[in-house]
């Protein structure tokens, strides 16, 4: 939960590193690293303070995080290696199941004298900082993952569908000669389809990067991160089945992942904190990266995170919660997790239980003035009070105006198992609590108005 707005220095850093090429803090030391895996591993390192592994993604490497390492070295020390096949590190022939990858970062943080860190991932990092997650737990303090699916994890089936990923299956020798002396060409078809601003990430910074898997073997090793997706699919539904129980911060792209990325999540983790990076793409750091970071400072930096068990409470709800309306704390963003409607916009507070587990659950929804919210259903019985604004809402397979009724605050309303309904606000935002028994779920009378699906495709 954001609880500080964006300084003046943030901004900077966000302008500084929108026209040129990325680049760590020149103060950060360097040392390549062998891994026992048969890897060497390069990695930067600078700051100090509580330690923090930032995981890159394809189509990049460590130098992607610039933004994030020069603002979280004030007070954190940053540990930034360039995966095996990428950058700096040595391009194996072997070894790029991210199983093995996560072995080559926990060499890299053991061999500088650390332990327990902090992860944060993009990408193709987010598949490796899934697997260090799953094999070394009590190691990860705090895990985010940033805009990209994790092999194996559903809906991972769905997404292989999508020709938008045909990249995930090209590969191999003759991929590779396709592709020879045409690797900007290549990646400008990668970055271009999943920003969501044409002009980043920009010149200065494809080519730098084109230009680090241009160099020999670079293309092999980055391809062969994809051929091992088979491999990767079967070790992460083994991981899965005992689920992460650090707090985790999942990240999406408005125009790319959005809700989706903690939907993913939840399937792997108990306690999964939602954000969606308005107006941006894939490319976070590249699109929005003074917000971007300002999301992730305040989730590491956060004095309490709840933790969520098996049964769905949290270490902090004992049964007794005493609110006024100035204590519920919404992110400054918006957040449509389980138990309301997907609708970008809408900002939730979960007050008791969990809406995506078994029990009773208890949400306050602060919906933007002008929203409108179509037909659609929850699978649990739930009820509700208006807290403020004016809250219209009516019932019905398709939104109907003249089915709206206006309901003022105090006023109570009931959304029956399976019963469609819809809503809208007027000139003002609305906050309405509900109350269900979960786990709670989101149906749309009209799959094509389900603002999830959009965001995804």
């Amino acid at each position: 939960m954001i609880r500080r707005f964006l300084t003046v220095a943030i901004l900077a850093i966000g302008a500084t590193f929108m026209h040129a090429q990325p680049s760590l803090p020149s103060s950060f030391q360097a040392k390549t690293i062998h891994s026992p895996e048969a890897a060497d591993i390069l990695v930067r390192w600078g700051g100090k303070g509580p330690v923090v592994v930032l995981i890159h993604g394809y189509a990049e490497n460590s130098d992607s995080w610039a933004p994030l390492a020069a603002d979280l070295m004030k007070d954190h020390t940053v540990v930034v290696p360039d995966l095996r096949g990428i950058g700096k590190s040595s391009k194996p022939e072997n070894g790029y199941d991210k199983k093995t990858q996560a072995k080559d970062i926990r060499a890299v943080v053991t061999a500088l004298g650390y332990d327990k860190t902090f992860v944060v991932a993009h990408d193709i990092g987010n598949m490796v900082a899934y697997a260090y997650a799953a094999m070394y737990p009590d190691k990860v303090e705090r895990l985010v993952v940033m805009d990209a699916p994790i092999p194996g994890i559903e809906p991972w089936k769905e997404i292989l569908l999508n020709p938008g990923v045909w990249h995930f299956n090209f590969h191999g020798p003759d991929a590779e000669r396709l592709v020879a002396g045409r690797e900007r060409i290549y990646f400008d078809r990668i970055w271009n389809d999943f920003t969501g601003d044409s002009s980043k990430p920009g010149e200065a910074t494809r080519n730098f990067f084109a230009a680090t898997y241009a160099q020999p073997g670079g293309m092999r090793a980055g391809f062969a991160q994809f051929t091992a997706f088979s491999q990767d699919a079967k070790d992460n539904e083994v991981f899965e089945r005992v689920k992460l129980t650090m707090p985790v911060l999942a990240v999406g792209g408005e125009k790319s992942f959005g809700p989706l990325q903690a939907v993913i999540m939840r399937h792997v983790a108990t306690n999964v904190q939602e954000a969606v990076v308005a107006g941006s793409g894939h490319w976070l750091m590249e699109e929005r990266p003074a917000y971007t970071v300002t999301l992730i400072r305040n989730f590491l930096d956060s004095p309490q995170v709840a933790a969520t068990s098996s049964a769905g409470t949290t270490s902090n709800d004992l049964g007794e919660k005493r609110l006024t309306p100035a204590e519920y704390e919404f992110p400054q963003h918006g957040n449509p997790g389980t138990g309301s409607s997907g609708v970008g916009g809408i900002q939730t507070v979960v007050l008791k239980g969990n809406p995506n587990t078994a029990g009773v659950y208890t949400i306050m929804l602060r919906v933007p003035a002008h929203t409108k919210i179509a037909a659609h259903s929850h699978r649990d019985d739930r009820v509700a009070t208006v807290i403020s604004g004016t809250w219209r809402i009516g019932y019905g397979e398709e939104f109907d105006e003249a089915k709206l009724k206006a309901l003022p605050p105090g006023s109570f309303y009931t959304e029956p198992p399976s019963e469609a309904h819809f809503a809208e606000t007027g000139d003002e935002a609305v906050v309405v609590q509900i109350t269900g028994s979960g786990p709670s779920s989101t149906d749309y009378v009209d799959p094509t108005q389900d603002p999830r699906r959009r965001k995804s495709e």
